[in-house]
């Protein structure tokens, strides 16, 4: 039961510590010569609203109505049809295009995608285009939600009545796996089918069954089971099934994320007597800590699938919660976040710049895009949702 309360205290199944209340605002620490300016129109008032706020989200773009280095138009042409072109201040066109998508808006995002690669001028992918999964409240209850990145085509997933949890994407955005407390009242891993909505238990075993997440292709499971007794790391196939145990300690392991090769994982363990980030072969050999050195509280690992030298993770800043970064390759860590009150639960975004957190208040929490190397904090989920955490996205 002991080792059960600790795996709660610092896996995703959430934060227990007190808030600690600062001035509320927007993080914003831009440097405007690190960015360039975009004009930004479209021929939709609401998808000339959409495209404001996805460039507005982005910590390479500043959006001006004059002064601007690139001036972007979208047309929407049919129901699932949006042209772009896009002139340099000089008037020169620079880019011109046709994006189909599934209906207007994700065929606007689709075409801001483009714009971003072709104009930012640092060779970043375009994540305006990316779903997310995440846990909503609006009923009442933790349900399953899928969206656009900026909360368009809203589907609630389940209507389990029952509390769930860590939703995460399969690579190829057929599948989500998820832990759920549907049916034993205990937390046990599911799978749903997103094309049928057919879900399957994925794993139930005695004992807490929690953190499943996808290798890069798909082939494998890492997850937390305790039913030897002890909070440990195992991996599994996609099925479910050939499920070996990776890590034998006394300590409680939480939150396993693969490398972008697969070849090991990252994952949080209490053997240092708090909550720390350390690695391991996912064929099998010695666990290695990896020297954050910057909180005795790091949890929540997101190894970067563009840069596998970066993991973004969350750590504890006094008596609340920021979001950091370490990087092999310095062997340095970052705090990246500047939120009044708590920034937790961090997920990259496919550019591997960008990522995804949970903004937690006294009151609510919701989900914003952090700019990692501007700082720049930006609100996504809207006021009248309700409270949203443990965002996962689609595209890594």
């Amino acid at each position: 039961m002991q080792n059960l309360l600790r795996l709660f205290l610092f896996c995703s199944l959430g934060l227990t510590a007190l808030v600690a209340q600062r001035n509320i605002g927007t993080v914003d620490v831009v440097q405007e010569n690190k960015t360039r300016a975009v004009r930004v129109s479209a021929n939709v008032a609401s998808l000339n609203q959409l495209a404001q706020q996805a460039f507005r989200s982005h910590g390479r773009y500043r959006v001006v109505a004059n002064g601007f280095m690139y001036d972007a138009r979208f047309e929407l042409v049919s129901p699932n049809q949006v042209s772009v072109v896009v002139k340099n201040s000089s008037g020169e066109q620079v880019l011109s295009q046709t994006v189909t998508g599934e209906n207007a808006r994700n065929a606007l995002l689709k075409a801001a995608d483009v714009v971003v690669e072709q104009t930012n001028g640092l060779g970043l992918k375009g994540f305006f285009a990316s779903k997310l999964a995440f846990i909503g409240e609006r009923t009442g209850k933790k349900e399953v939600y899928t969206s656009d990145l900026f909360y368009g085509d809203v589907k609630q997933i389940t209507r389990d009545n029952s509390q769930a949890l860590t939703p995460r994407w399969s690579p190829d955005g057929s599948k989500l796996i998820y832990t759920s407390y549907f049916r034993s009242g205990f937390p046990d891993i599911f799978q749903i089918d997103l094309q049928t909505y057919q879900r399957t238990s994925f794993v139930s075993f005695k004992g807490t069954n929690s953190g499943a997440r996808f290798s890069p292709n798909g082939q494998q499971v890492a997850m937390v089971l305790s039913g030897e007794g002890n909070a440990e790391i195992y991996v599994g196939n996609a099925q479910g099934r050939q499920i070996r145990r990776l890590t034998r300690t006394d300590s409680v392991e939480a939150s396993p994320c693969f490398s972008p090769d697969g070849r090991q994982v990252v994952f949080t363990s209490d053997a240092a007597g708090g909550p720390q980030l350390y690695t391991m072969p996912v064929a099998g050999g010695s666990i290695r800590r990896v020297p954050t050195n910057i909180s005795r509280y790091c949890a929540e690992p997101d190894w970067n699938r563009l840069n596998e030298n970066k993991i973004a993770f969350t750590m504890r800043i006094g008596r609340g919660y920021q979001v950091g970064v370490y990087d092999f390759a310095t062997r340095e860590s970052e705090q990246v976040s500047r939120a009044p009150y708590d920034a937790i639960e961090p997920c990259w975004l496919a550019d591997g710049r960008h990522l995804v957190y949970t903004h937690r208040d006294q009151r609510t929490s919701l989900i914003y895009i952090l700019d990692t190397e501007s700082g720049r904090s930006t609100a996504i989920t809207p006021a009248n949702f309700g409270a949203a955490v443990q965002a996962n996205v689609w595209p890594r």
